[in-house]
């Protein structure tokens, strides 16, 4: 059953992505125009990755003291929107999986639920069947201790 679930689950996922592309494409077109949202929500997440990206290259490379220049204000301002607009795509793709694993389990937990009903209505009716046949059994036991009881001759 999960395995079910994948491929519809990346359908979904790219389905999302082809739709979010616009949204993104406007956040960064809103980032072109607005200087507060440049200045706060733009520069920030671009400029740390841009730090973290550069030292990490630095190091492998074995420069260790080295100072790393942030990024000019325009090409930090692309860059932000960039992984903002990425973020968007990849948030929205990742609830999509979310919303398909949650339904995918519901589903199980569902037909688990009924499979348990219908076992418990199976013992109801075997524990049912077998008191039917206890007591048939106890019948048949006294109706033939009559019959040996009348068939056997008296002496006189």
């Amino acid at each position: 059953m999960v395995v079910g679930a994948f491929p519809i689950a990346k359908l979904l996922y790219l389905g999302v992505r082809q739709l979010s592309k616009p949204v993104a494409n406007r956040i960064k077109a809103g980032a072109r125009r607005s200087e507060f949202f440049k200045n706060y929500i733009c520069l920030p997440p671009a400029q740390l990755y841009h730090w973290i990206e550069m030292r990490t290259k630095m190091r492998i490379m074995g420069f260790r003291g080295s100072t790393i220049k942030p990024l000019n204000e325009e090409a930090a301002a692309e860059l932000g929107a960039e992984l903002l607009g990425e973020a968007v795509i990849f948030l929205v793709g990742g609830g999509c999986m979310v919303l398909e694993y949650s339904r995918q389990s519901t589903n199980a937990r569902r037909k688990e639920e009924e499979l348990n009903e219908s076992i418990a209505s199976l013992q109801t009716s075997v524990a049912e069947l077998t008191l039917t046949t206890e007591t048939l059994d106890a019948q048949l036991r006294e109706i033939n201790r009559q019959l040996l009881y009348y068939s056997v001759p008296t002496k006189k």
